[in-house]
């Protein structure tokens, strides 16, 4: 698209849709130029010897969240939505993207004036027709609802999960940076905003990723909807989900059944799942300590075979600057296990007071035992299995 032919100042109203000329210069803020994908957008100078994030500009851009967003313009390319709401924009980068790279209808939110007239800039700067409005997320989103609609808060998206879930009608996409609270090292925060009670295991991450699951379920349920997870992840600094929903309260019922908890020993390793709102707490067959429930959170898979078969397909016609590691990211969620935890083998090998054996030969040794096992996303030396703790400990025993 292109943009249209004005004097400095004006824009044209087409519909409902604003299409942006130039503007004048945001003199109380520094920009510079940035390019993701093939999208080129203005964002504010950070200072260099600030902590980041949150950094020292007046509008959020997280340069470290570039392969959050190309998994999403990757997905997008394969799942043609009918439109999409970037609903808390800061420079508008999201849905800047989504429009040059996707080709998708999008519309482009903030509450925040400043950062409206950034997001104005660079959508003049792109010469693309792109809605931009000018309210509270949840309010939005209380009147309307669009077919993907983004959820990318600073911090903690929890707040804007019922609203999300109310203005979605296929697609829900939520990012969460408040991973200290989602893994439990601050607990009472953890337990405030998602309404879990989160542990600090060595499957941390996963634990954080799946009570963020379980607190849209939560969100989802009560309007008789359902959720089918396509890409969920988690990198050391965010979680991201994104979903498909469904209707019907059958479709509710079947994604309930998914909720649960991890019962782990708070002595050894051993850890086991159960289904339900309400932990029945057991104790460890290991060692005869009672069992810490934690959750409620998803106990189902986070990936969809399909969608991420059609991801890999349609990487390598995509240009986007992290397509090495998102590539590799895709391959192992591929082959990963839909167990609900994971046992790091550092941890195991030091357990057992031995030296670990390569990752490759213990998850070898599972399988020749007859069980499933397979590597994780979430971490480097994480092993996902269906088998006993007694067949992990033998796996390593093996190799002495």
């Amino acid at each position: 698209m292109s943009g249209l032919s004005h004097s400095p100042c004006s824009y044209q109203l087409l519909g409902n849709m604003y299409k942006f000329c130039a503007l004048p210069p945001i003199s109380s803020m520094d920009l510079i130029t940035v390019t993701e994908g093939t999208t080129s957008f203005l964002v504010p100078v950070q200072a260099e010897d600030t902590q980041f994030p949150p950094g020292t500009a007046a509008i959020f851009f997280n340069r470290r969240m570039e392969l959050n967003r190309d998994a999403t313009i990757l997905l997008l390319s394969v799942l043609h939505p009918s439109d999409y709401l970037d609903a808390m924009g800061a420079t508008g980068v999201r849905g800047l993207r989504v429009a040059h790279e996707c080709g998708i209808p999008v519309t482009i939110n903030d509450r925040d004036e400043t950062a409206i007239s950034v997001i104005e800039k660079n959508v003049a700067n792109a010469g693309l027709t792109i809605e931009v409005t000018h309210r509270d997320a949840s309010a939005l989103l209380s009147e309307r609802s669009f077919d993907a609609v983004d959820i990318d808060p600073f911090g903690t998206p929890a707040p804007f999960l019922d609203a999300g879930v109310r203005g979605t009608r296929r697609f829900l996409f939520v990012t969460a940076t408040d991973t200290a609270p989602l893994c439990g090292a601050h607990l009472k925060a953890g337990i405030r905003r998602y309404c879990a009670m989160p542990k600090n295991t060595e499957y941390h991450s996963e634990v954080g990723l799946r009570i963020l699951l379980g607190a849209v379920v939560r969100q989802t349920v009560k309007y008789d909807r359902g959720i089918e997870p396509l890409f969920c992840f988690a990198r050391e600094h965010f979680a991201r989900l994104h979903l498909r929903l469904t209707r019907g309260a059958a479709a509710a019922d079947e994604t309930l059944a998914h909720i649960g908890f991890v019962m782990q020993c708070p002595r050894c390793p051993y850890r086991e799942e159960e289904q339900g709102m309400v932990p029945e707490r057991g104790t460890c067959p290991e060692c005869g300590e009672r069992l810490d429930p934690i959750g409620p959170l998803w106990l189902g898979s986070l990936m969809h075979a399909e969608t991420l078969d059609q991801m890999q397909a349609q990487l390598g016609a995509m240009e986007l600057g992290t397509k090495k590691v998102l590539a590799k990211l895709i391959s192992v969620c591929r082959i990963e296990l839909p167990t609900a935890s994971f046992y790091d083998y550092h941890h195991m090998a030091k357990t057992l007071n031995i030296s670990p054996p390569p990752i490759d030969t213990i998850i070898g040794q599972l399988r020749c035992a007859g069980f499933s096992a397979s590597r994780t996303h979430f971490s480097g030396t994480g092993i996902k299995t269906d088998a006993p703790l007694q067949v992990i400990y033998g796996s390593f025993s093996a190799q002495r």
